[in-house]
């Protein structure tokens, strides 16, 4: 039996304008996230991870950025068109999201009460202040927050980093969405509380059942964390699959890069770490055909004349690439 699609992303493409021309941030992007599962969205800076994010919850900047064209379904509905009274009741009710840094995506010259109280005030106008206050401080203590009744009186900057992306994940959840979007909640969190929070957000959704696309540029992440993943690359999807294919079959050379640049304790001490070499191709300048091209080192003729499109490599895997059914069994080059 196949599972549901919550979201669905089709040919997506998204664009701004900049001093310097028109740059196309999202190019045709398909994915389908499931209910009930984890999607894991990697790849690195600057490659459409968190623009993506932030088209799916209408919250682009305007006017320098539009949409071209594509339909982001939520249970079906076109929500990429609907008027804005009508996102307003979807966007943190139905589809949540976690920002990269709490210290901006959080009012500084508001106490964190009211920041939480507010979610109740729009979502839910009907319940009493004290109803509010209540189902916040039991939502602060639901991600872990001791003493809640303190850190309402308090403001984000008497915070420690891990307290507020919890506060961050309590508003998140606190009209308990169908969809969490989580963009790299680690960010600028050390390596402890890194893991506390990642753990909070799985078992989080675990108990409720929501559906998380969580972003990220750590594979490590991905793999600890995720069912499914998509891995993008200037824009583009390079390669999606079930977690645990992706890391046994990988089929496109930039996954393959990816994993070979994972530092390993297994591995020989002092040596150097694999990298991909070159460099991303700039967003004002993309090369026509494939854009890993001047990084791959099995690239043909093919590559530089032809867009890849994505091939089926098995059950839930495809690859963006004309030679993947020949490096599918092949180890890397990278170097």
């Amino acid at each position: 039996m196949d599972e549901q699609i919550i979201l669905d992303v089709r040919e997506l493409v998204i664009e701004f304008d900049t001093d310097l021309g028109v740059v196309r941030a999202v190019d045709h992007l398909d994915f389908q996230l499931k209910k009930g599962r984890i999607l894991g969205l990697a790849g690195e800076s600057g490659c459409g991870k968190s623009v993506t994010a932030l088209s799916i919850m209408r919250l682009l900047p305007k006017p320098v950025s539009r949409m071209v064209q594509g339909q982001v379904l939520f249970n079906g509905q076109d929500i990429s068109r609907l008027p804005v009274d009508e996102m307003h009741h979807i966007r943190g009710k139905k589809i949540s999201m976690i920002f990269q840094e709490p210290m901006t995506a959080l009012n500084p010259v508001h106490g964190i009460g009211k920041q939480m109280i507010e979610v109740y005030k729009l979502h839910f106008p009907k319940m009493s202040f004290h109803e509010m206050e209540k189902a916040a401080i039991q939502m602060l203590e639901k991600t872990g927050i001791s003493d809640p009744e303190k850190v309402m009186k308090k403001y984000p900057h008497q915070l420690s980093g891990g307290m507020r992306q919890r506060v961050m994940i309590s508003m998140s959840l606190s009209c308990e969405p169908d969809i969490l979007i989580a963009d790299e909640p680690t960010t600028a969190l050390d390596v402890t509380v890194q893991a506390q929070i990642l753990d909070l957000i799985k078992n989080l959704q675990v108990k409720s059942g929501m559906s998380v696309i969580l972003i990220t540029h750590d594979l490590g992440v991905i793999a600890e964390n995720c069912d499914d993943v998509v891995v993008m690359y200037a824009g583009r999807i390079a390669e999606k699959a079930e977690v645990m294919t992706l890391f046994k079959h990988p089929c496109h050379p930039y996954t393959k890069g990816l994993l070979t640049s994972i530092p390993s304790l297994a591995g020989e001490s002092k040596t150097i770490l694999p990298t991909i070499k070159g460099e991303v191709p700039s967003l004002l300048n993309m090369p026509k055909a494939c854009r890993f091209a001047s990084r791959c080192p099995w690239v043909e003729d093919i590559c530089r004349k032809i867009v890849p499109l994505e091939r089926k490599m098995g059950r839930n895997h495809t690859a963006a690439c004309h030679l993947a059914d020949i490096q599918k069994n092949e180890k890397s080059d990278f170097i």
